[in-house]
C-alpha cells in the first residue's frame, strides 16, 4: 500500500497498529521479507526512556550556511514547521552534527499542528521542556547550540539518507527504546500483518517457556526464538 493510495483515516489506522508493535519484531519480519538497510544508526535514540513513535514519514534536509542572516535562518526554520503535515513523523537529515535541530517552541508548534514526532540525524535541545510537551523526539545528541546564522532547510518531501538507510516520504517509521526502523511504503500492510502474527506466536511461546518448556523444544515447536 503506497502513501498515494492511503487516506488519512487509513494512515491513522496503520499508525495505531504499528504503535502496538516493537522494533525488534518489525526488523525481523522485514529481514525475512528480504529487506535490508532498514535500521537508522544506533546513535539516534529517544530523548527519554519509554518514548515511542510511529507513523508515516515526511522528510526534510538542510545544510550549514554561515552566510545566512538570523532572519533567513529563522524564516527557513518556520517554513519547515509550517510545511510539516499533520499525522506524519518529520525525519530530518541536517547534514551537520554541530547544532540542535529541535527545541521547545518547535516541539510545541509541531504537536499543536498534529505532527506525530520528530527524528533527526543531528542534535536537539531544551530537553526538559520538550519532555514536558510529551512530544516524541529521536536524535543523535543533545546540545544547546542553535541554527541561527548557521543552518537552513533546502529540500522538503524528497528522499534523504541517514546512515545507510534511504528514507522516503510515505515510508512508515517505528521508534522505541531499541532505536528506529523504517518500513518501506510499498510493504507497510504486509509488514504489519506478518509482525502481528509473529507477536502472537511469541506470546504463545513465552507462556510455554514460563510453564517450563525446554527452549530447544520451544524453538522446534514455534520456529523462532
Amino acid at each position: 500500500m503506497t502513501a498515494a493510495r492511503t487516506s488519512a483515516s487509513e494512515q491513522a489506522a496503520l499508525t495505531e497498529r504499528l504503535r502496538n508493535c516493537y522494533t525488534g519484531a518489525v526488523h525481523d519480519v522485514l529481514r525475512a521479507m528480504g529487506r535490508e538497510r532498514i535500521v537508522l544508526p544506533p546513535a539516534i535514540k529517544a530523548i527519554a526512556p519509554g518514548m515511542r513513535l510511529a507513523g508515516p514519514v515526511w522528510t526534510v534536509s538542510g545544510h550549514v550556511d554561515h552566510t545566512k542572516t538570523r532572519h533567513e535562518c529563522l524564516l527557513g526554520w518556520c517554513t519547515l514547521l509550517s510545511k510539516a503535515p499533520r499525522g506524519h513523523v518529520v525525519v530530518c537529515q541536517p547534514n551537520t552534527h554541530a547544532i540542535a535541530l529541535m527545541g521547545e517552541l518547535s516541539a510545541q508548534t509541531l504537536k499543536a499542528r498534529g505532527v506525530l514526532g520528530y527524528v533527526v540525524d543531528g542534535g536537539s535541545r531544551d530537553t526538559e521542556l520538550v519532555l514536558e510537551q510529551a512530544f516524541p523526539v529521536f536524535c543523535s545528541f543533545l546540545t544547546p547550540a542553535d541554527i541561527v546564522e548557521r543552518w537552513v532547510p533546502d529540500r522538503f518531501g524528497e528522499p534523504v539518507t541517514i546512515g545507510d538507510v534511504t528514507v522516503t516520504t510515505g515510508d512508515y517509521l517505528l521508534g522505541d527504546r531499541d532505536g528506529v526502523v523504517i518500513i518501506p511504503r510499498d510493504s507497510v500492510t504486509e509488514t504489519l500483518e506478518r509482525t502481528e502474527a509473529v507477536m502472537a506466536t511469541e506470546s504463545e511461546m513465552r507462556s510455554a517457556l514460563i510453564a517450563g518448556m525446554d527452549p530447544v523444544d520451544a524453538y522446534n515447536r514455534f520456529g523462532k526464538f
